[in-house]
């Protein structure tokens, strides 16, 4: 097995990893990436698309938004639509000039990936981690298969940034962490389509038939999906029948009609939450949906990814430059704190937004709740700030 060392092996070629090489890189830190995947697969996979203010500004200041702020659209509002009429939360006014971008995780992917390839650091695509070892000792290892063969990496530090279903969540040995998790009767039903977006800001609909949202990616592509049951395939679902749907759901008395074009791309996600406490075992720091998940509907996947990038990029510094390892010691609850505030905003969104067959209390508590959201200035307030900035309350 071939040997390579180094200070911060980072296992996941995400947003969440390749921000944290891109941070540890500034520091003259050196890491290596792996990503079992390849570059192409890394760099064409459509995910999130909202990015909250101070996050926008994190990328900015880890020199990764120019693209960003030149093509990224900037909303200052988004709207609620529930009982056939349709509500703006005026984010901007609600909290101070904050505003969401939407810029596509895919487009931030290959942002960074060409900011580290300019700086020379390595980043090892199509190879799989297989052994996360000796994460207790001061000089763990990550063992990797790759096109070259295998490949033993050394380090100070592994940075576990490789999802809810890569080989760091499930590295702690049982009863070393603990997990939260809860699934939701109903999925998402998502499309990438090749239509002008029919307007300008996003819409969340709370409709009789299901929940629908209107996003967009770009002034030619719109970024849509629909609520529908965990047993549903892509085979249930012709492009006719998306369309009708959305149209019927999205549809108010004075709205216009859905922009209808191509769909390139479609997929089923399933809406569960999840959280792993702590989000350290000895020498291994988990991040982004290797520590938890939270259902699309608050925008806050992503988001709470970088979040936990910066705290862990400041700690790693602190600890690796500076000698003081307290803020590495910190970092699991500091983080945890942030992560619990977006489970809450996102079960609220999710429970708020998805109506419940034959259960007419739960859905007279949506509709009330819709109405606080949109009609008290209080309740409006918490909505906007959650929404726009919850990373940095």
């Amino acid at each position: 097995m071939n040997e390579l060392r180094t200070r911060v092996a980072i296992v996941g070629a995400g947003p969440a990893g390749l921000l944290l090489g891109q941070l540890l890189t500034a520091a003259q830190i050196d890491t290596v990436v792996v990503e079992r995947r390849s570059r192409t697969y890394v760099e064409q996979r459509v995910r999130a698309g909202v990015i909250e203010y101070g996050v926008a500004n994190l990328i900015d200041d880890a020199g990764a938004g120019a693209r960003m702020r030149a093509e990224g659209l900037v909303h200052h509002g988004v709207e609620l639509r529930f009982d056939g009429s349709t509500h703006r939360v005026a984010l901007s006014e609600l909290t101070g000039g904050k505003t969401i971008t939407v810029y596509g995780q895919q487009e931030l992917v290959k942002d960074l990936i060409a900011l580290r390839e300019a700086s020379g650091a390595p980043t090892l695509f199509d190879t799989a981690a297989t052994a996360l070892v000796d994460l207790n000792s001061p000089a763990p290892s990550v063992e990797v298969e790759g096109p070259s063969g295998a490949l033993r990496i050394t380090c100070d530090f592994v940075a576990g940034c490789d999802g809810s279903f890569g080989l760091a969540a499930s590295s702690p040995p049982p009863g070393h962490v603990r997990r939260y998790e809860r699934t939701y009767p109903f999925s998402w039903l998502g499309i990438l389509a090749e239509a002008a977006p029919t307007t300008k800001e996003l819409i969340y609909a709370r409709h009789e038939r299901g929940f629908a949202l209107y996003s967009m990616r770009s002034p030619t592509l719109s970024r849509l999906y629909l609520g529908v049951s965990p047993t549903e395939t892509l085979a249930d679902w012709s492009d006719d029948r998306i369309w009708e749907e959305l149209s019927v759901r999205l549809s108010t008395d004075d709205s216009p009609a859905v922009n209808v074009g191509p769909i390139s791309e479609r997929s089923i996600t399933s809406m569960r939450s999840v959280v792993i406490e702590p989000m350290r075992y000895g020498r291994l720091l988990i991040a982004g949906d290797a520590a938890h998940i939270v259902p699309p509907t608050g925008a806050k996947g992503m988001n709470l990814a970088l979040g936990d990038v910066r705290e862990l990029a400041a700690a790693l510094v602190s600890a690796l430059v500076e000698g003081d390892e307290r803020r590495l010691d910190d970092y699991s609850r500091r983080c945890l704190e942030r992560v619990w505030r977006a489970e809450e905003f996102s079960n609220y969104m999710t429970e708020m937004l998805h109506p419940i067959d034959e259960d007419e209390f739960e859905n007279a508590v949506q509709r009330t709740r819709l109405r606080q959201a949109t009609s008290s200035p209080e309740a409006g307030t918490v909505f906007a700030r959650n929404y726009c900035d919850l990373n940095s309350l």
